[in-house]
């Protein structure tokens, strides 16, 4: 499998790891399916960078460090297929202007900016600075003077567009995995219908019933950190039941919800996809055990568990269900 060629040379960076961008699986337009294990490589061990701060101006509950940074690599591979057909559903085209809200270290950017290429403009907000100077070392890197990151809080879009000359009207907006983690998700929808044109789009994928997520058969060691990484969430402002409340929202700020759909995964050890629950899990726990929700024995007790199941074919692990939620700005 070919990686991506970057346009000058550099100390690598997990982005360097990743293939390129697999072509978007075609779905059927239901309201609830199953989608597939994609078949991408787990990411490397270590990456030869030093390690991003812990510590930027606004902290975020997963953590802004390497290891972070090599759970969202691997995050965005196994999904992009559904990232890609939401796009495509939204008819992103060369030439348009795409908000990428709180993108994080940029992975999807890179995707959108090559979509609507060098006549078009991605801009990615991210409260991280550390997150930002990634995504934008990497744009000049790879060549994408169209794609530009912000430092800043998605709850505020409008005044920080308009103060970094970036206030042009949208004609897409994707949050993937934020408004489950914001405080005020009214205020970040808000901005974001104000940032689009009229007939603009903003897909989201993000959470409802995320304590859904289990093991196959039960284990009280995952459910019991379900659970408390539910707690950790709900204690600093998230939600993560979010996207129930979305379609009213977006109605309030003047869209209309024209698709809703959910993607449901089953990771079973020999699957990529449970590489995503291995790595998610081992990341996660030790926090966890740091914010004293769980105790280092029981951390110890699902990881051992996990090990169980990804060696045993008849186990399998239901992971949350990812809700697809894209409307339109009226006008």
């Amino acid at each position: 499998m070919n990686y991506v060629a970057l346009a000058a040379v550099r100390s690598p960076s997990p982005i360097d790891f990743l293939p390129p961008p697999q072509r978007p699986i075609t779905h059927s337009n239901t309201t609830f399916r199953a989608s597939p294990s994609c078949s991408a490589p787990p990411p490397p061990p270590h990456y030869a960078r030093p390690p991003m701060t812990t510590a930027p101006s606004r902290e975020y509950v997963l953590g802004t460090g390497t290891d972070e940074l090599q759970r969202l690599a691997l995050q965005h591979r196994l999904w992009a297929d559904a990232a890609h057909a939401a796009w495509r559903f939204s008819r992103i085209a060369i030439g348009q202007r795409v908000l990428d809200v709180g993108s994080g270290p940029g992975f999807a950017s890179f995707d959108l900016a090559q979509l609507v290429t060098s006549a078009g403009r991605v801009v990615g907000v991210d409260e991280s600075s550390a997150f930002i100077s990634s995504l934008n070392t990497q744009a000049k890197a790879r060549d994408l003077p169209q794609l530009r990151g912000l430092v800043g809080d998605v709850h505020e879009l409008p005044a920080l567009l308009s103060a970094s000359a970036e206030s042009e009207l949208f004609d897409l907006a994707y949050a993937r995995w934020v408004l489950c983690f914001v405080k005020d998700p009214a205020a970040v929808i808000a901005g974001i219908a104000a940032s689009l044109r009229p007939g603009g789009r903003c897909v989201v994928h993000d959470y409802f019933n995320y304590r859904a997520m289990t093991t196959a058969p039960r284990r009280a060691s995952h459910d019991r950190v379900v659970a408390a990484t539910v707690q950790s969430w709900e204690a600093r402002g998230g939600d993560t039941d979010i996207c129930g409340r979305l379609p009213a929202l977006f109605e309030q700020f003047g869209m209309e919800v024209e698709r809703i759909e959910a993607h449901q995964r089953v990771a079973r050890g020999g699957d990529t996809m449970f590489q995503w629950v291995h790595v998610w899990w081992h990341t996660y726990t030790p926090k966890l055990v740091g914010m004293g929700l769980i105790t280092q024995a029981q951390c110890d007790e699902l990881l051992a568990d996990l090990a169980t199941i990804k060696q045993d074919h008849t186990q399998f692990v239901t992971l949350p269900t990812v809700y697809e939620i894209i409307a339109i700005k009226r006008g």
